[in-house]
């Protein structure tokens, strides 16, 4: 058994899609699709159905997922510290962190603790959810740093990883004024309102999915898809349609009147800031971040 199979299984079991799995994986479907044969025949069992209509885990599949996570992550820390160890190498500390929060949150709450300053050789690592969460996955990164809503679903929550709350912010439904300070696309009527949605891949979409899929009276044309808050940020601030946006990120533009909250406050969403990392005990300098933060009061001041 090879670990490059592991590493194909899981990116299959992701984009459930040879020809995207590949290229993930850098190889030839051909390629590709005889190394995922030579996992089963190991496995002894079929760990994807494959039809005309698409693929599947097979039950097989479903069952060898979370210990496959959890043996290549083990495989690749075990090597990264062995390397550590014999003195050839010193890996950095690594945070993957959201776009929002690389710009926002992450540089005040790296300045406001100094334990963390004081260890050096940090790299923080900016990136949609879904792909801070696979690099969590692979074990390439130490903590994740995330916007989390318990009505979202996370490929992290599990018994695999824990986490802390550092922060907490707010998603507010935001619009450009009109001349005369009310929200050019207002989410108190009925109308159709322009929106500006986040992509698949963000996980700020995640948590407006899960608060406002269902039993609105409003109705959302989206004319626009970006995993960037930011870019959202920009396109609202310039009359494009509404988006929910994180407070920390927009609160400039609110308090300036550039933006406007464009519906009622219970279409606001409490967003919690938290902070991931694996069960497996980690390095000891990744332990002192952890206990950096572990006991932190994050109470609005």
């Amino acid at each position: 058994m090879e670990l490059i199979w592991l590493e194909d299984y899981l990116a299959l079991a992701e984009t459930l899609n040879f020809s995207r799995a590949a290229d993930l994986r850098h190889v030839t479907q051909p390629a590709f699709s005889r190394r995922i044969k030579a996992l089963e025949s190991w496995v002894g069992a079929a760990l994807f159905s494959r039809t005309t209509h698409g693929v599947s885990l097979t039950p097989a599949g479903e069952h060898f997922h979370n210990q496959a996570e959890v043996l290549t992550r083990a495989l690749h820390q075990l090597r990264r510290d062995t390397v550590e160890v014999s003195g050839r190498g010193t890996r950095p500390l690594s945070i993957a962190a959201t776009h929002a929060l690389s710009f926002t949150f992450f540089p005040k709450w790296v300045r406001s603790n100094e334990k963390l300053l004081a260890l050096g050789n940090l790299n923080l690592i900016s990136d949609s959810m879904q792909a801070c969460e696979q690099m969590m996955l692979r074990g390439d990164t130490q903590f994740l740093l995330c916007h989390y809503h318990q009505n979202m679903s996370s490929r992290v929550e599990t018994g695999q990883f824990r986490s802390i709350v550092v922060g907490t912010d707010t998603l507010v439904p935001l619009s450009a004024p009109d001349q005369t300070g009310v929200p050019r696309w207002s989410l108190r009527g009925r109308k159709s309102v322009k929106y500006l949605a986040y992509s698949a891949q963000s996980g700020l979409g995640r948590i407006v999915a899960a608060r406002c899929g269902k039993g609105r009276a409003f109705t959302l044309q989206t004319i626009f898809t970006s995993h960037l808050a930011a870019t959202l940020l920009s396109m609202a601030r310039a009359g494009d349609g509404v988006a929910w946006l994180p407070r920390t990120l927009a609160e400039d533009d609110i308090s300036s009147g550039r933006l406007v909250e464009a519906g009622d406050p219970g279409l606001e969403i409490p967003i919690e800031i938290r902070l991931f990392r694996p069960v497996a005990r980690q390095s000891h300098a990744a332990e002192l971040v952890w206990a950096a933060f572990e006991h932190v009061d994050v109470s609005p001041s």
